[in-house]
């Protein structure tokens, strides 16, 4: 028997242990908080496509009622953290959100203490997870984990040559890089410079003649493609050819176009396979941005471990559901088996390399998947 989502909720409500639970007919509420306006819209369009289509599918599959209530976080941190009151006074208890490490970061408190479950489908921010809170689960790799992936790389692949780590400013962005030169240090390596180059930036030709004249061989970027490609161009045009090497923040289509050449030999490191939503039933799936594609999986998933934890709990009672997904036994959800440890992080799969490479056609994409250090 295949274990769909439906399956697996009507095996839980038979199987689980009684508990109090609400009325059946009672729907069960989830809250999304998302940035559908702002710089990550376009990543907060895809959380709402693949919360949605979620619904929809475990409504159609029988059970429990779900609904969806959609708040905007703007990805800014003060209204992410006002989200959790207002979801705490429409009797919300499990949320899928916040997005962004800056919004989680301010927010998760404030869902702890409206007593709420939160899931995030992207905040990487490594310390978000280093109280253990009783509320917190994470659905994808931590900065730390990226970040020393990335950083045993460097120093595997670059041994003593001479390293620069440039951050964005932004929570994320310093995060991924301090992790890489912890990494580095560890293994009796220091990065020679150690720079910024905020988000929003429009040149970056101080900083490529920085890196010039410290003789930077690499450079590792902690944040997203716009900046990234920025540099990139701009080390070019002051005659550097040092790589750059990053996250999946990097994960752009217009990433090539934008740094031009200099974009080939780029490396990212990146979970190992990219999920994709399925095909929803009975119409045709809408036009959806890289962006979107990149991140609506998570949030199909965050709705499935959800309304599934909160099945196996036979509660909607937020520390009830937390216990659950707490359980030894993973819940199977579109991106897999999840299980999470004491610090509410996923145990996930091995991350690995994707290097931008010229494809025969000519264009630069990320073609190349190496294991890693």
């Amino acid at each position: 028997m295949k274990l769909t989502p439906a399956v697996l909720l009507a095996l839980i409500a038979v199987a689980a242990p009684a508990r109090a639970q609400a009325p059946a007919s009672t729907p069960l509420k989830i809250g999304l908080a998302a940035p559908l306006t702002g710089p990550d819209a376009a990543f907060g369009q895809g959380l709402r496509l693949g919360a949605e289509q979620a619904v929809a599918d475990l409504n159609r599959g029988g059970g429990r009622k779900l609904t969806l209530v959609v708040a905007d976080d703007a990805g800014d941190p003060k209204q992410g953290a006002a989200l959790a009151r207002k979801f705490a006074a429409e009797g919300i208890s499990l949320v899928v959100g916040p997005f962004a490490s800056s919004v989680a970061a301010l927010a998760q408190p404030a869902y702890e203490e409206a007593g709420i479950v939160m899931v995030t489908p992207g905040a990487t921010w490594t310390p978000l997870s280093g109280r253990g809170a009783w509320n917190l689960f994470r659905l994808v790799p931590s900065d730390a984990q990226q970040a020393a992936f990335a950083g045993a790389y460097l120093a595997d692949r670059y041994g003593s040559r001479r390293i620069g780590l440039v951050h964005d400013r932004t929570t994320f962005g310093r995060g991924l890089a301090d992790e890489v030169g912890r990494t580095l240090k560890a293994r009796g390596r220091r990065e020679v410079l150690f720079e910024s180059l905020p988000r929003g930036a429009k040149d970056a030709a101080d900083l490529a003649a920085k890196l010039k004249r410290a003789a930077v061989e690499v450079v590792y970027f902690g944040g997203l493609a716009p900046e990234a490609a920025l540099l990139i161009r701009a080390m070019r045009e002051a005659g550097l050819d040092a790589p750059l090497v990053g996250s999946d923040g990097l994960l752009d289509k217009d990433f090539a176009q934008a740094a031009g050449p200099g974009a080939e030999g780029t490396v990212m490191t990146m979970e190992p396979e990219p999920r994709r939503l399925p095909e929803p039933r009975g119409g045709k799936a809408p036009a959806r941005t890289p962006e979107a594609e990149a991140v609506a999986a998570r949030a199909y998933a965050a709705v499935e471990l959800l309304a599934l934890g909160a099945a196996r709990a036979r509660s909607a009672q937020a520390r009830k559901v937390a216990a659950a997904l707490r359980e030894d036994a993973p819940i199977r959800t579109l991106v897999g088996d999840l299980a999470f440890d004491a610090q509410g992080d996923a145990r996930y799969p091995d991350l690995v390399l994707r290097t931008w490479r010229r494809a025969p056609d000519g264009r630069i994409d990320y073609l190349i998947a190496e294991g890693g250090p």
